[in-house]
């Protein structure tokens, strides 16, 4: 459970904060308290802070005001709070608040007459509480997932007691940061891990709004670079087509979450896999393992694509049901073997070439324009590949045969994907 600035303005003994601008952030998570001294913020936070202005040690000016509330923004800063009075800071000047409700992020005013110090003893307060209490939530939620919790009665019990809603059916979102390793090898050290925290705090913060947007939220569960998260559904009562449009608005509203992550932070990115229904908290251990499934199409298969669905994965759901994977290993050697080695003695550009054609339904202009090659040269591999793999990719048996093991090549983490080759 977090801590949001309007959590903040409704604290006991709080009541004289008065939000003045920057009202769209109020649902911004509050990670810690941080009263600054410099002129500048930039260097000092991590992004989640709620940064206290007081003009005690230095002056503030409208100018050095401007900056806070825009560098604030720059590093996901839960919000500032400007202490005001005759003595330092009189009043926040209009342009100040401008700029705050521009940027969505919360002003806050606070009198000099209200101790910083009760301020921030509450605020401490409230987040060890709601660490504890979320901590919780987030543990009974991660039991759901691994499929340790099944007794029905001890779910309704520690549901109950924990203030949790799992009335409603739910999907299994599972979010992934991608392009770590590429940051650190782009920037300095320091440099890069504040970049990658205040992404971090960034995703935390829209995946919030989006799961608030949908209903009444569960816990988000971080498991290293992936986020797990638990969207409603429509109620076992709902026809069919209510089920339908729920379906459609919870693929709407992860489609809107990763474009409005994309490019915020380059090489930074997020994918995500989407499960079925889980109509039963029992079922959600299922539905994680969908999920990732679909994950893993999303990271493996070339392309733009953000998003995958388990049901998107079609004849590979089914090939993901058999439970000895030894035959569909055996399957992508018996047909693709030989590429697969000649690809790793050689620069591989082999078995891309062959997707590229498979993609394009064996149109040679267009896969050699996929691959930036010339047709001829894409002419030339086909007849290599031919040769290798003993199978005629113009025959419809074949070309099935071909497209399907190298979807489960693409997907099996035991091979790496080139890249395409130019």
């Amino acid at each position: 459970m977090s801590l949001t600035v309007r959590d903040v303005l409704l604290l006991p003994r709080l009541q004289s904060l008065h939000l003045r601008a920057g009202q769209a952030g109020e649902r911004r998570t509050v990670r810690w308290p941080y009263v600054i001294e410099n002129d500048s913020i930039a260097d000092w936070v991590l992004g989640g802070e709620l940064v206290f202005v007081t003009g005690i040690n230095r002056p503030r000016d409208e100018a050095n005001l401007l900056r806070l509330v825009r560098e604030a923004d720059q590093r996901e800063c839960a919000g500032l709070v400007i202490l005001t009075g005759p003595r330092y800071i009189d009043h926040i000047p209009d342009s100040v608040l401008a700029e705050a409700d521009c940027l969505g992020v919360p002003l806050i005013e606070q009198p000099y007459e209200l101790p910083l110090v009760v301020v921030t003893e509450a605020i401490g307060s409230a987040l060890v509480q709601a660490q504890l209490l979320g901590s919780s939530r987030e543990r009974f939620v991660e039991q759901l997932l691994d499929g340790s919790l099944t007794d029905p009665a001890l779910i309704a019990h520690r549901t109950a007691s924990l203030g949790i809603e799992l009335g409603l059916p739910r999907q299994v979102l599972v979010l992934q940061l991608n392009g770590s390793a590429e940051l650190f090898e782009s920037c300095p050290p320091e440099r890069a891990e504040t970049l990658l925290q205040a992404f971090r705090q960034r995703v935390l913060r829209d995946l919030a709004c989006c799961l608030d947007a949908l209903g009444p939220p569960l816990p988000v569960v971080s498991q290293g670079s992936q986020w797990v998260a638990l969207l409603p559904m429509a109620g076992p009562e709902a026809d069919g087509d209510i089920v339908h449009l729920v379906q459609a608005r919870n693929r709407a509203a992860v489609e809107s979450l990763l474009h409005a992550l994309d490019g915020v932070q380059p090489p930074l990115r997020i994918l995500a896999g989407l499960s079925t229904i889980c109509p039963q908290p029992t079922d959600l251990a299922r539905g994680l393992g969908q999920a990732r499934q679909a994950l893993t199409a999303a990271r493996a298969l070339p392309g733009p694509l953000r998003l995958c669905r388990f049901e998107d994965l079609g004849v590979l759901e089914l090939l993901l049901a058999i439970p000895d994977r030894s035959l569909i290993d055996r399957f992508v050697t018996a047909t693709l073997g030989p590429l697969l080695q000649h690809d790793k003695a050689h620069p591989g550009v082999l078995t891309p070439t062959l997707e590229a054609w498979i993609q394009a339904n064996g149109n040679l202009v267009a896969a050699a324009r996929r691959l930036n090659v010339h047709r001829n040269t894409l002419q030339h591999r086909m007849h290599q590949i031919e040769a290798l793999i003993g199978l005629d990719p113009q025959d419809a048996q074949h070309r099935l045969d071909i497209a399907v093991a190298l979807m489960i090549w693409r997907l099996s983490p035991h091979h790496p994907i080139p890249r395409n080759p130019t």
